[in-house]
């Protein structure tokens, strides 16, 4: 076994070196502690076991398979540039391990600053934390998960790469208030609204990173009713954040997947052929074009300018900074 354990330490370090490449080629992260953590953390510790599309389902594979082509194959998934499926029931993906390269663009675009402390929503593997744990020191990292059982799965992992941060096992919609404030707060999982808790357990000119329809969403937050900020150029996918109600972007025109960004934000405000007239009208604008400003019990999405014509509300009908 020890000799095993040397194997994967050999091979993975390899395997980080060319992570790293591969990432700086897709253009992130510019912050050299980011490429340091990801050529140092090593992820296959994360994923002892994961799933790929297989004939009829999906197939498992995991370090202490007994044929040495499939540890291969376990190890080289590992460590490949994509998501990985890390649960599934009943024949169904539950959830699953992000992009590295989509996860150094959102820690680079974090901002974060030496002594920050940063609350993650969605621990996941707890690779993510790992990371944060890297570049900022596992006293600063707080992570959540509302499944008991992915929180001590993650806990486990991370003090086996020898990381100890907060994980806890609570409903991510209502942040830490016994860990905060935070100077930045990223989920891992959508939100159809910036739930009011984690602005409050923010420091003043806190960030917050969140995904939201198919965009990331980038908050700079001012109290604890007041934020506002635009979106990244970058299309991202994640699971809904569990404990607040969700809604799924419906689809757009075929192939189309910035007017399903759209149509994301605006479903609720919008029938379809009045989003597809004016998205077309407006010369097809990219997310970035997009933000959210959220002002005492009003949030709401704009095109361009927050006080402009063009603005959707975000709230559901009864959802309020107390109730949320």
């Amino acid at each position: 076994m020890g000799e095993r354990r040397d194997e994967f330490a050999e091979a993975g370090a390899r395997a980080r070196q060319a992570l790293v490449r591969e990432i700086e080629a897709e253009g992130v992260p510019a912050d050299a502690h980011w490429r340091q953590a990801f050529a140092e953390v090593p992820r296959h510790l994360f994923v002892p076991y994961y799933y790929v599309p297989g004939t009829g389902g999906y197939e498992r594979l995991w370090s202490g398979d007994p044929e040495p082509e499939r540890r291969d194959r376990w190890l080289s998934g590992a460590y490949a540039d994509t998501a990985i499926a890390t649960r599934v029931r009943d024949g169904e993906l539950v959830s699953s391990a992000s992009q590295p390269s989509l996860m150094a663009l959102m820690l680079d675009a974090l901002d974060v600053r030496e002594g920050d402390d940063v609350l993650e929503i969605g621990a996941g593997t707890g690779y993510h934390a790992a990371l944060l744990c890297h570049r900022l020191g596992e006293e600063h990292v707080t992570t959540v998960d509302l499944d008991a059982e992915i929180a001590e799965s993650a806990r486990t992992h991370l003090a086996a790469a020898g990381y100890r941060p907060a994980v806890v096992a609570a409903d991510g919609a209502r942040g830490c208030p016994e860990r905060a404030p935070f100077d930045r707060i990223v989920a891992t999982c959508a939100i159809p609204s910036v739930p009011y808790p984690w602005l409050a357990q923010c420091r003043p000119g806190a960030l917050v990173l969140a995904p939201l329809s198919t965009g990331l969403l980038l908050l700079r937050v001012r109290d604890a009713t007041h934020a506002e900020g635009r979106f990244l150029a970058t299309s991202a996918y994640f699971v809904a954040l569990r404990g607040v109600a969700g809604r799924a972007p419906r689809q757009g025109p075929a192939g189309d997947e910035r007017f399903r960004f759209f149509w994301g934000l605006v479903d609720q405000a919008l029938d379809r052929n009045e989003a597809l007239s004016l998205w077309l009208r407006e010369g097809r604008p990219e997310r970035e074009r997009f933000g959210v400003t959220v002002s005492g019990e009003r949030q709401w999405a704009w095109l361009d300018d927050p006080g402009g014509p063009y603005a959707w509300p975000l709230l559901r009908e009864g959802i309020s900074p107390r109730g949320s």
